[in-house]
């Protein structure tokens, strides 16, 4: 495929703002892309598209293509699942109401963990939302934010390990569709799901990975500092065996990680292998 010349060059395609839990706006996210010499950037919020715009005017005015994504909570049993969601129609009906839903339980779930951190820390609900911006979703890194405000904790790392960690009493889980639900989800809504950084600690069972890949898993996140040399490995084997897309991204969170744009990025042949298979969105080019 012969590439267009309007996204050569270096692409990160897994951002976050203040729509969610990064601690820039979008076109702040985006100028950081620019300055770390990025062409192609994507904005990838938790469970919400409302920074798109912003983002797009912000990496157009710079000379960058913007490409419209998501990234969609999951859930495997205990683990975690992100997807995420490239070019999709943010006005889906299916999925729309899946991201209401989770955003619905994220304030939940955040409220209740505030309530019982508050009996043992001096922290208020009214310190949490003070972390955030209009739009944007209360959840564990504003907990966070608000007890490094108040000195509990030196960082969002900490507070991770110790206080907002899921082993502890306070915690409480995050309603999300299983992983092959969201996968469908991201292809009606016309998109192109990727599971970000899918080689931590443990891969998902086979099974659950053949099931997403039957129901229009695209590829995986290899290139983030999260994953893990042996099953990044067997996931690369994987991708090869299949066809599959392969990303490299960042996942930058302004200051809420130490994560630079374009730490790691994703090949030109892979980015317009994407675009080739978005029908709910377009990137937008400068």
């Amino acid at each position: 495929m012969e590439h267009d010349r309007r996204f050569e060059g270096p692409s990160d395609l897994h951002l976050h703002s203040t729509h969610s839990d990064g601690t820039e706006a979008p076109a702040l996210v985006m100028a950081a892309a620019h300055r770390h010499g990025l062409r192609t950037a994507a904005l990838t919020d938790h469970d919400t598209t409302s920074g798109w715009a912003e983002a797009a005017e912000a990496a157009t005015s710079l000379g960058m293509t913007f490409v419209p994504g998501m990234e969609l909570s999951a859930r495997h049993r205990w683990r975690s699942v992100h997807v995420l969601a490239y070019l999709i129609d943010p006005d889906d009906s299916g999925l729309r109401a899946m991201t209401d839903r989770i955003r619905s339980s994220r304030l939940d779930r955040a409220q209740i963990m505030a309530e019982r951190i508050s009996r043992d820390y001096d922290i208020a609900w009214d310190d949490i939302v003070a972390q955030t911006t209009d739009g944007a979703t209360v959840g564990r890194p504003h907990i966070a934010d608000a007890l490094v405000a108040r000195g509990i904790v030196a960082d969002r790392t900490e507070a991770f390990a110790s206080i907002l960690h899921p082993s502890n009493d306070y915690y409480v889980a995050l309603y999300a569709p299983d992983p092959v639900t969201a996968v469908e989800l991201v292809v009606g809504a016309g998109g192109v799901p990727i599971v970000a950084h899918p080689a931590g600690r443990a891969l998902l069972p086979d099974s659950v990975t053949a099931a997403m890949l039957d129901a229009g898993l695209a590829g995986f996140e290899l290139g983030h500092r999260e994953n893990l040399p042996e099953p990044t490995a067997l996931l690369a084997d994987l991708a090869t065996e299949r066809g599959l897309i392969v990303t490299g991204s960042s996942d930058y969170h302004g200051l809420g990680k130490p994560n630079v744009p374009g730490e790691n990025t994703t090949t030109d042949d892979m980015v317009a292998r994407i675009f080739a298979l978005g029908r709910g969105a377009a990137p937008v080019f400068p």
